[in-house]
């Protein structure tokens, strides 16, 4: 049985047992002393929604907490916030808004959740008086929101840079040691590091939805899962990684934001990034944010974006921020508080690469050259190796809008002396100035 509730203690319920709801139990127990100290309470966890009480349990949940009936956490007077670690869309999204509208705040790691349906539980929370805070919905342990939302409110972030999945970060790291995508894809799966089916993680989905929610907080303006330009990691080869080396670059999946103009533009790509940029060095499943903004420059913030443990200090920290700011008003509000227009796609400009592979005849290059000035698109770079009749180009381009490079490219691949279809992606070498 659960013991009597002293003064000092906020009753804590979780919407989900599994790995990140145990973790977050054990480490509001083992820190219970530490977050007293901070806010002058201590969390204490006691109701947990489940499917099924009757399975092992990495951290005991103690007797009375689990319960398979949604109503008796909602309505249970002692339950004063509410993690939701649970996941999917459903039932989630329903039971987050029950409880918001019954007045109990929400902590939700649920990227799917606030990417998808963020506008209506914002405005329920506001309607409610009660906050809803998303932290470990983005990058796990790296307090990414936190820093936007506070510590950089008036600094004017127009650009987010992002490597916000590990998975599709460790596959491209390990093929950068030779080896080919699928070879790199069944090592994360036999490490742990990608589920048996890793469609979201290298499609780009789920790096669009992490995307989708930073923009929307770094701009203020929401944009939706719709809105994000995604591309996965599906078609990198050896032969782009061995191009990107011999470049001085690395190839990452990227995150790309963009506040220009007043339209925002929000993408999920593989980029060749230059080795002096900080994102190169980010290695294996970690995950990194940079931002850029007007009176900061560039801020770099890197960490693990993964994992039970990682997500529960997320999902921790933003309960003692709740109880620590319970009252205030303070951070309660939406963080998007305007409608800024989508960039048009073509529209957006950077630097880019272009892999080639052609007939080894004359005059190829200059017709590839030549396609390209015609859409004033000019080469930076060239590196060009020779084979048994045949070649393969490797050009940076230097910046122009995305449109246009696109429609050279799609001239270009239209030539009869080139034998595949181009592999082209943005370039990203530039620092804050």
């Amino acid at each position: 049985m659960r013991g009597p509730m002293s003064a000092v203690d906020v009753g804590v319920a979780l919407l989900g047992y599994g790995t990140v709801g145990a973790a977050v139990h054990r480490l509001l127990v083992e820190s219970g002393e530490e977050i007293e100290r901070a806010t002058g309470h201590r969390l204490r966890v006691v109701r947990a929604l489940v499917r099924d009480p009757g399975k092992a349990r990495s951290f005991p949940a103690g007797e009375g907490v689990l319960t398979t009936d949604f109503a008796v956490v909602r309505d249970d007077p002692e339950v004063t916030v509410v993690a939701e670690v649970m996941g999917g869309l459903e039932p989630a999204g329903t039971y987050v808004r029950e409880l918001l509208r019954a007045g109990k705040p929400v902590v939700s790691a649920n990227k799917q959740l606030v990417a998808r349906e963020g506008a209506d539980l914002f405005s329920i929370a506001s309607e409610a008086g009660v906050q809803l805070r998303f932290e470990a919905s983005v990058c796990a342990a790296i307090p990414v929101v936190k820093v936007l939302r506070e510590s950089l409110v008036v600094s004017n972030v127009h650009r987010v840079l992002g490597i916000v999945n590990g998975t599709t970060n460790f596959v491209l790291s390990r093929m950068e040691r030779g080896g080919t995508y699928a070879e790199a894809l069944a090592e994360a799966q036999a490490l742990g590091y990608a589920e048996a089916d890793p469609t979201d993680d290298v499609s780009g989905a789920d790096a669009a939805a992490k995307m989708a929610i930073l923009a929307s907080v770094a701009f203020g303006s929401r944009v939706a899962l719709d809105d994000v330009e995604t591309r996965g990691i599906e078609d990198v080869e050896p032969a782009h990684v061995a191009a990107a080396a011999e470049l001085g670059m690395v190839v990452r999946l990227l995150g790309i934001a963009t506040l220009e103009g007043g339209a925002v533009d929000v993408r999920v790509q593989p980029a060749l990034v230059d080795r002096s940029h900080p994102l190169a060095a980010v290695d294996g499943a970690f995950n990194a944010v940079v931002l850029q903004g007007d009176s900061i420059r560039e801020i770099t913030l890197e960490g693990p974006g993964a994992g039970g443990v990682e997500t529960a200090t997320a999902v921790v920290a933003d309960l003692v921020s709740v109880v620590g700011t319970s009252g205030t008003g303070f951070l309660q509000n939406d963080a998007c508080w305007r409608e800024l227009p989508r960039l048009d796609a073509g529209e957006w400009r950077s630097p880019s690469y272009v892999h080639l592979e052609v007939a080894d005849r004359p005059g190829v290059l200059a017709h590839v050259t030549s396609r390209l000035a015609a859409h004033d698109v000019s080469v930076a770079q060239l590196v060009q190796h020779l084979g048994d009749g045949d070649a393969t180009l490797d050009l940076v381009l230097h910046r122009a809008p995305f449109g246009a490079v696109s429609r050279a490219i799609a001239e270009i691949a239209a030539l009869p002396e080139v034998l595949r279809p181009p592999f082209l992606v943005p370039v990203v070498s530039e620092r804050a100035l």
